[in-house]
C-alpha cells in the first residue's frame, strides 16, 4: 500500500510539472472552416514556440450544447481535424501532432449561466495543446579540490597542498606533487581551459599586493600564478588552454593566513 501511494504521489507531481501552452481558435455556429486570420495566428502560435522544447501537441474539437449528441461530437471532431491538417499544410510534422480528438458538447447549465450567447460562442472552439519538454537545468559554479570530468565555466578548483611559504612564490615539493597530479588530469580532460589565480596573506588593507622576497618586488601572487603556469607548461600542458594573474589579497578564504597563500584554478571554457 505504501508503494502505491509513493507511485502515485509520483505520478501526481510528475503531471503536475508538466509544462504546456494552449491556443484556442473559435469558430461560428455549426462551422468547420477558418478564414485566413484564423490560420495565420495558430500555425505562428507553433512556429514561435521554441521547437527545442516540443514534446508533442494535442488537439481537441469542441462544441456548445446546441443540437444532438452524435452530430456535436462529429462537428467537433471535423473542427480538430481541420486544425490538424492546417499545420501540416504548413509545414508543422505530423509525428508531433499525437492527438486529434473531437470531444462534442461543452454542457452548460442554461438557467444559472449569464450571457449565454457569449459562453456558447466561447464553447464553439478548438484548444491546440503544446506539451513542452522541461527546461534544462542550469549548472552553477562550483568549489572543488580536484579537477573533475565535467565542469562548467566559473568552477573553482582549490588544492589543498597548493600553498607557499610566506612571502615566497616557490613551488614546494608537496605542491610540485599536487601539480604532477593535476598534470595527468588536464591531459586526461584537453576541453578545459583554465585561469590560474594567485593569492597572498596578511597585508594591510591599503597594500592589495605582497612584495615577493626573492625578486623584491610588489608581485607576489602574480609570481605564484605564473610559478604554477610555467611548471603546467613543464608537464606539457599546452599553454593555450592557461593564463594567470594575481589577485592579491582581495579573496580572503577566510580559514587562516596559510590558506590564503595559495593559487587555484577557475575553469574559463570547456
Amino acid at each position: 500500500m505504501r508503494f502505491w501511494m509513493f507511485l502515485f504521489l509520483l505520478l501526481t507531481t510528475t503531471i503536475q510539472a508538466q509544462e504546456e501552452v494552449v491556443h484556442s481558435i473559435y469558430f461560428g455556429f455549426d462551422k468547420f472552416s477558418l478564414d485566413a486570420k484564423q490560420e495565420t495566428d495558430v500555425v505562428n502560435f507553433i512556429k514561435q514556440t521554441d521547437s527545442t522544447r516540443i514534446e508533442s501537441i494535442q488537439i481537441f474539437g469542441y462544441t456548445d450544447d446546441v443540437g444532438k449528441e452524435a452530430y456535436n461530437f462529429k462537428l467537433s471532431t471535423n473542427r480538430a481535424n481541420t486544425i490538424k491538417q492546417k499545420l501540416i499544410d504548413n509545414g508543422i510534422k505530423n509525428k508531433i501532432i499525437v492527438t486529434i480528438e473531437g470531444k462534442g458538447r461543452i454542457l452548460i447549465d442554461d438557467d444559472v449561466v449569464e450571457n449565454l450567447p457569449e459562453v456558447r460562442s466561447k464553447n464553439r472552439r478548438v484548444d491546440v495543446v503544446i506539451n513542452l519538454k522541461p527546461l534544462p537545468k542550469i549548472e552553477l559554479p562550483g568549489f572543488y579540490t580536484s579537477i573533475q570530468r565535467k565542469h562548467v565555466v566559473g568552477d573553482h578548483i582549490y588544492l589543498e597542498n597548493l600553498l607557499f611559504e610566506r612571502g615566497s612564490s616557490k613551488l614546494t615539493f608537496k605542491s610540485k606533487t599536487d601539480l604532477d597530479k593535476v598534470a595527468r588530469l588536464l591531459q586526461k580532460y584537453k576541453n578545459l581551459h583554465f585561469e590560474i589565480q594567485g593569492h597572498v596573506c596578511c597585508t594591510p588593507p591599503f597594500q592589495k599586493e605582497a612584495i615577493d622576497k626573492e625578486t623584491r618586488k610588489r608581485q607576489l601572487s602574480h609570481n605564484r600564478a605564473e610559478s604554477v603556469y610555467k611548471y603546467l607548461i613543464f608537464k606539457k600542458i599546452d599553454k593555450k588552454r592557461m593564463t594567470f594573474k594575481g589577485y592579491g589579497n582581495t579573496v580572503p578564504l577566510g580559514k587562516g593566513a596559510e590558506y590564503d597563500r595559495r593559487v587555484e584554478l577557475v575553469i574559463t571554457k570547456i
